[in-house]
């Protein structure tokens, strides 16, 4: 990208200068992707704030307005918004290529971590050191997506009809099991006639994650037209190529192994999660798990918090969890592939599936982009899905604190009501200490996610060596 814009910096107290820019191109910027996705720990609302802190505050690669604008974008589009943020940024600065460098580079360290870990998970997860490290993560990620429900739900439900939706997706996901992709698309279709109605309770907040903002001049200004513009030859072809990077493996999976074979499920799974994967991570989570564990088996409750914590830990977005999924699903039922490469062959083909359709909302839709500003319908709609996101996170919540605290649950059922209940002889006094030392580190001493991670990790395997848990 050639930059003919000035930005304005200080020589000293109460004097400023002008000067141009250098020009970026794409072999100079892969360093900065790379740096990015290194430090991309901490959720979305972290590696968000990563980026902004990069590319706005630090490089100046593109104003605070465009930067928010293309985050807007992000999350009104199913799957991680702080991923496809990249992979908008990459392409607004460099085409399809630099958005394919972003947003690939952005999830790479995620695949590798998350593969070796599931490695060490697969041979040696009920070695008691391994399973004391796990056992510690479990209370650490319980307090962490307690604080995403804090975190979100400040932000987003700015006035009762807003925390009755909340509400209402909650009843709805937790004891009435109705589908993750309906809530959204209830909450979504309310949103959107409410603000084309212009009603204030459905205009939408401002993210996280920006911290102030920063004024001045950048290399991409308000006003700098994208290097790719729309048009229809240029989108048709995108739709063509992405849609078949994405859906020519999971119809050669089907055609080669049948629709009931573990690789095919793991393939149209996730293809059906990446096209309603609203509202973040934690959201997608609640899903993910509730269908992993309930309806395929797939993995055991405490599982799904192991993998988590992997996630929590590595690099990248925490959707990458996923990988883990359809590690474990292949690894159980390997057919007649050795279990470790089926495992290793069934992570991938989740991770392809997954953010193969992520590029594909990008390279087709932000060519248009500029016309979703100001559009009242659609920020409507997004408010309310993120309201209703809320209670979908705070299910997630509940559910992992059932299955965190007590080692056994069963299920209650009473006409549409059903849902799991725990069986009280089944606490597990040293999980609920440590969870609620979690919750005291996180809410009340203000103690990152790493270090909590760490410390409760750290005690997992002193409880295990000191004898008290197996």
């Amino acid at each position: 990208m050639s930059g003919t814009a000035r930005i304005r910096t200080a020589s000293g107290p109460g004097e400023a200068v002008t000067r141009a820019p250098l020009p970026v191109t794409l072999a100079q910027a892969v360093p900065v992707w790379a740096r990015i996705a290194a430090f991309s720990f901490g959720g979305p609302a972290g590696q968000i704030a990563v980026m902004h802190r990069v590319l706005v505050e630090e490089k100046r690669w593109i104003s605070e307005n465009r930067f928010l604008h293309a985050l807007n974008f992000c999350t009104l589009l199913p799957g991680p918004e702080a991923q496809q943020l990249a992979t908008y940024v990459g392409w607004l600065m460099h085409g399809t290529r630099g958005g394919l460098v972003a947003g690939g580079l952005f999830v790479l360290p995620g695949v590798l971590a998350i593969m070796a870990l599931s490695w060490v998970y697969a041979l040696y997860g009920n070695v008691g050191l391994v399973a004391g490290l796990f056992f510690g993560l479990k209370a650490a990620v319980l307090a962490i997506v307690m604080q995403a429900v804090i975190r979100i739900g400040k932000r987003a439900l700015k006035g009762p009809v807003m925390v009755g939706l909340a509400a209402a997706a909650f009843v709805g996901i937790f004891f009435l099991d109705v589908p993750f992709p309906v809530i959204v698309f209830t909450a979504g279709v309310i949103g959107f006639l409410g603000g084309r109605a212009g009603l204030p309770q459905f205009k939408a907040g401002g993210h996280g994650g920006g911290g102030k903002a920063v004024e001045g001049l950048f290399l991409l200004d308000d006003h700098e037209l994208p290097q790719e513009k729309a048009a229809t030859g240029q989108t048709l072809r995108m739709l063509l190529v992405w849609g078949a990077i994405w859906l020519v493996p999971v119809a050669a999976v089907l055609l080669a192994v049948g629709p009931d074979d573990v690789f095919a499920q793991v393939a149209v799974f996730f293809s059906k999660m990446a096209m309603v994967t609203f509202g973040g991570a934690y959201a997608v989570l609640s899903y993910v798990a509730q269908q992993a564990v309930e309806h395929y088996g797939w993995l055991k409750p405490g599982e799904m918090l192991d993998g988590l914590g992997m996630a929590e830990t590595t690099p990248g977005p925490l959707i990458m969890v996923t990988q883990f999924v359809g590690f474990l699903a292949a690894y159980r039922s390997p057919g007649l592939l050795p279990p470790l490469l089926a495992a290793t062959l069934g992570g991938l083909l989740t991770t392809w599936v997954t953010f193969a359709p992520c590029f594909l909302w990008i390279f087709v839709g932000a060519p248009y982009v500029e016309r979703l500003r100001g559009n009242r319908a659609l920020a409507g709609a997004l408010s309310a899905i993120t309201a209703a996101v809320v209670g979908v996170i705070l299910n997630l919540a509940v559910w992992f604190a059932l299955h965190t605290v007590f080692a056994e649950t069963r299920p209650f059922a009473a006409g549409p009501v059903r849902f799991d209940v725990p069986v009280p002889s089944s606490l597990n006094p040293w999980a609920l200490a440590l969870s609620a030392a979690a919750v005291l580190a996180v809410f009340r001493l203000k103690v990152g996610m790493i270090p909590t991670l760490a410390a409760c990790s750290a005690a997992g395997i002193l409880l295990h060596l000191a004898g008290a848990i197996a």
